[in-house]
């Protein structure tokens, strides 16, 4: 027993078989880099293992289903105009190399997705109220802009909505469709995909629209884990819309509202992500401004929520979260206060603990969990 135990080991150490509950875990940010964690799963603890410098402000990534590929976009404005760059990432040691880098096709791109094929990439641009279409080649690389469509409009609040901010652009689990949440026309975008069109994969023609209420500012979408319902975060009213979700139209059905934030200004709440666990029971949304926490829901078997209560996020401007792939941590990037906060998701009431474990980390805005092989 003790030869096989000393085998087992020297085989972790030699040939990077990895451990139990171990996750790379990605995070972007506000400055010029992009550091790569080994996060466990077992005890939340995460330890730092290497760091890509020389990248603009990579406030928002991706990576590829199989693991091998992390995009990243380049939130920049005007004067350095907005990117998308491209990384090969080496799982044996963790570590990111550029293999290129692109315009977004706007300013300030900000949310950034990989279809199931991991054959397009597509990007929201905030500043330009755009979204495009950029082809991955086989090496993981992205090639030059292949689609770009602008949003026209505005809303009611003069200052948040005085024309389109694309915000958001995610596949449907199927897919077959590209939803794209419009904050600034109170809008959600949705385009047929047909990834073998390498011109134009989305189709213009045929574009279904859903409204949301004036000056709710949709931000982020997320899908349940069974496909049948979706969910919408808005920031400026700090509302949650819950969808019944057609997977063979694409189309979505409102059937529920709900509050994520109440604190602060009622024009402005600053709600910001949104996220469903594995198991899909429960789902939890981030409130910035004056609230700074986190709201927890269960989720009914018809879709429908109901409100658990409130967790503060233990730090300033939560902007974005993440679950772990095993449901059982909860970890929130403080931007403000430069600290990443993991907390324990209790799976038989979904409230959230603090486990006393803290990242600290220069304004962190996303993060991006992935199993180490």
């Amino acid at each position: 027993m003790r030869l096989l135990v000393t085998l087992c080991f020297f085989c972790i150490s030699i040939f990077g078989i990895s451990q139990p509950n171990q996750y790379y875990m990605l995070v972007g940010s506000y400055t010029n880099h992009i550091e790569v964690y080994k996060f466990n799963a077992t005890n939340g603890e995460a330890k730092l293992v290497s760091t890509f410098n020389g990248t603009s402000n990579p406030s928002y990534l991706t990576v590829t289903h199989n693991g091998q590929y992390v995009y990243a976009v380049n939130e920049n404005h005007k004067e350095v105009p907005g990117g998308v760059s491209a990384f090969s990432f080496n799982k044996k040691n963790g570590t990111l190399q550029l293999l290129n880098s692109t315009p977004s096709g706007g300013d300030d791109p900000c949310y950034i997705d990989v279809d199931a094929t991991n054959t397009w990439a597509a990007v929201a641009n905030y500043s330009s109220g755009s979204l495009s279409m950029l082809k991955i080649n086989a090496d993981g690389s992205l090639q030059p802009l292949a689609q770009n469509i602008e949003h026209h409009g505005y809303s009611v609040n003069v200052t948040r909505q005085e024309q389109a901010h694309v915000h958001c652009t995610i596949f449907s689990p199927d897919n077959k469709y590209l939803f794209v949440d419009d904050l600034g026309t109170d809008k959600v975008y949705q385009y047929k995909f047909n990834p073998s069109n390498s011109a134009a994969p989305l189709s213009e023609t045929d574009t279904a629209l859903f409204d949301v209420p004036d000056g709710y500012g949709p931000r982020h979408l997320t899908f349940s884990p069974n496909r049948k319902f979706a969910y919408l975060i808005t920031e400026l009213a700090g509302k949650v819309i819950c969808f019944d979700y057609d997977s063979t139209t694409g189309r979505l059905h409102a059937i529920q509202t709900v509050n994520s934030c109440t604190v602060g200004d009622p024009n402005d709440r600053g709600s910001a992500d949104i996220h469903i666990t594995p198991d899909g029971k429960y789902l939890y949304t981030s409130n910035r401004g004056k609230a700074n926490d986190i709201t927890i829901y269960r989720i009914a078997a018809n879709g429908t929520l109901t409100e658990l209560g409130h967790q503060s996020s233990l730090g300033v401007h939560p902007r974005n979260f993440a679950i772990d792939p095993t449901g059982k941590f909860l970890l929130v990037a403080n931007r403000d206060t430069n600290n990443i906060v993991v907390f324990s998701i209790y799976k038989s009431t979904g409230m959230l603990m603090p486990t006393g474990v803290q990242i600290k980390t220069e304004k962190p805005v996303c993060i991006k969990l992935f199993p180490v092989q």
